[in-house]
């Protein structure tokens, strides 16, 4: 299935009406206008050029994986460790690693990840402006080569800017977790738990329902200046198709101010709720349904305005408060 793609759009109706709407989009040359984009165009030591104007000197951090993975960041075959070594290096390194390694065939694979501009590229974020996010959303940085990104979802929303390659996205909505055969949570990869299917070569023995997420999953390819906005908890496996590939993403969640993080009551409601016996599991899951997935209104209608208490409009103080009780009860 494609993804949507759309065009002219600004930034209030991106904010109006497409995020609201969860669904992936596409937007054709969104940033081909962008100074990085024009240097990538004219080639990857122009690209690299550009970068080092602005690049502080400060090791990032920095996966290699062996050829013989073939660009997957993985597991080994018991999952007791990873198929990849981390550490830190000057981006400068990973330059001369990628020019170096342009022409080899089968090469180790090097993937520099989540680099912050403002800490390590101060001026790029001002000079390559995202035309549909305000400035205090931070742009980071994925530099590599054919990279693949196993697929996972990220608590945030996400728009992701191609400067230079390409790069094929597989995308999922939340729903099909149960078919894409999630690994673990305390061992990842890179932070979020990830599909332990291989999509190059899917094992439909083992992972029989994966069949089933790829009806429901959209493909795009992104070129230098495209961007696409990937859903808060869409999942998406990532395949850079070229030596040389750099993409900008930004990640915003629109969270309440001081409410906590929804990943923290997953994991407490993991703790607390998954080793409950199933008529219990049952009640509770009919009650999260009424007060947390529901109608917000539904749920206080019968009650004045001045007893909604936690249910009601909070403000940042209350939920701090609310916070600190839980914080309490937490730790005793």
């Amino acid at each position: 299935m494609p993804v949507v793609e759309m065009n002219a759009v600004d930034a209030d109706r991106f904010h109006a009406e497409i995020v609201p709407a969860a669904r992936p989009v596409v937007f054709r040359g969104l940033v081909s206008h962008w100074p990085a984009v024009a240097a990538a165009r004219q080639g990857d030591e122009a690209l690299f050029d550009y970068l080092a104007r602005f690049d502080r000197q400060e090791p990032v951090g920095t996966l290699i994986v062996p050829p013989e993975a073939g660009g997957r960041f993985f597991y080994n075959d018991d999952l007791s460790g990873f198929n990849f070594q981390g550490g830190r290096a000057r981006l400068a390194k990973s330059f001369e690693f990628l020019l170096a390694n342009r022409e080899v065939e089968r090469p180790a694979t090097l993937a520099a990840q989540s680099i912050s501009t403002r800490a390590h590229l101060p001026g790029f974020s001002d000079e390559n402006v995202s035309p549909l996010l305000a400035p205090d959303v931070e742009p980071l940085l994925w530099l590599g080569n054919r990279v693949i990104v196993a697929a996972h979802q990220d608590p945030y929303e996400n728009l992701a800017c191609v400067v230079a390659g390409r790069r094929r996205f597989t995308l999922f909505p939340p729903e099909a977790v149960a078919d894409l055969y999630i690994g673990p949570f305390e061992k990842t990869p890179g932070g979020p738990p990830i599909s332990m299917v291989s999509f190059d070569d899917p094992d439909l023995e083992r992972y029989p329902n994966f069949a089933r997420a790829l009806e429901v999953s959209q493909v795009i390819e992104l070129e230098p200046g495209d961007a696409l906005y990937i859903p808060y908890l869409w999942w998406h496996h990532v395949r850079s198709l070229e030596p040389v590939n750099l993409l900008t993403n930004y990640w915003w969640a629109n969270a309440p101010a001081g409410r906590g993080q929804a990943m923290d009551a997953f994991l407490h409601a993991v703790l607390a709720l998954r080793a409950l016996p199933p008529h219990q599991r049952a009640a509770w899951k009919s009650t999260f349904d009424h007060y947390v997935f529901g109608d917000p209104d539904t749920a206080t209608a019968h009650l004045p305005d001045s007893v909604h208490g936690m249910l009601g409009e909070l403000s940042e103080e209350d939920a701090q408060r609310i916070r600190k009780v839980l914080g309490q009860k937490l730790s005793g």
